[in-house]
Parts: structure tokens; C-alpha cells; sequence
């Protein structure tokens, strides 16, 4: 329970068109989830005005970003050193993510074409006080997106 595996099974199910959309988010949150370090942080990437945690559902899958990173940085980063972190991947997102104070999810296998998966900082995914989408109280008064 909780492995790798079973959520890169349940991100084929649903790239393929089938599987639970609610079982893919579960499995998230019961996944061990490896995610490097970067400059002392977390490795993390901005696309589309989010900032997205990159995690690997195992070793193998974070070898192949970083043998994409050689390819993007050159043939000294062959050399570099891939330390990361374990995170069951219900703290990525009920932790981790609402404390970086921006939008922000979890960017799965992204070295991984056809195995990738975003879990975009949406209701049902992150908690709704950091969720997009979700109508909630902003400090001060008022309601916000």
C-alpha cells in the first residue's frame, strides 16, 4: 500500500481514458512520492502562473529527469548530485504545498511523457483554503477565488 507502482498504474489508467479520477487523487495521497532537492529547497517549476512540486513515484522515474536535466544543462550535470526527499504525498499536499504561499500542486514523473500526471491546486486535490477555484473567506472580510 502506499508504493510507487500503484500510482503510476492508476496515472496510465487515467491517460488512457479509464480509472477513477477520486481513486487516482487517493493514491496520490497514499504514494510514497520522491522529490529532489534544488538549491537547498525543493525542486519545483512555474508553468501556467502554477508552481509545481515535481515528485517521481521511484527511483527510476527521477534517473530519467535528471538524465533529462544533462540533456537540457549540458554534460556537466551528469555529474550532479540527486538528493531528494520521501514524502507520503497526502503531506505534499495538505503541508507542503499550502505552506509555499503561492498556487501551487504536484507535478508527477514529469521526465515521463506518457506516465506524467498534474494535480493541480484544486478543490478535491489541496486543501480548499489554497485551492484555486474554491469561493473562501480572505482576511479582511469579503469572499474571494
Amino acid at each position: 500500500m502506499g508504493d510507487g507502482a500503484a500510482l503510476a498504474d492508476r496515472i496510465a489508467e487515467r491517460r488512457a481514458g479509464v480509472g477513477d479520477p477520486g481513486a487516482l487523487v487517493g493514491e496520490l495521497r497514499r504514494a510514497l512520492v520522491l522529490v529532489p532537492y534544488d538549491r537547498g529547497g525543493l525542486w519545483t517549476a512555474k508553468f501556467g502562473g502554477i508552481r509545481w512540486v515535481c515528485g517521481f513515484t521511484d527511483e527510476t522515474a527521477l534517473a530519467r529527469f535528471a538524465e533529462e536535466g544533462v540533456a537540457v544543462e549540458g554534460a556537466g550535470a551528469s555529474s550532479r548530485s540527486w538528493e531528494y526527499a520521501t514524502f507520503r504525498g497526502a503531506r505534499l499536499l495538505d503541508e507542503v504545498i499550502p505552506a509555499m504561499g503561492v498556487p501551487a500542486g504536484v507535478a508527477v514523473n514529469v521526465a515521463d511523457p506518457d506516465g506524467s500526471m498534474l494535480f493541480p491546486p484544486v478543490v478535491g486535490i489541496v486543501p480548499d483554503a489554497v485551492a484555486v477555484d474554491a469561493d473562501v473567506d480572505v482576511p479582511g472580510g469579503g469572499r474571494g477565488l
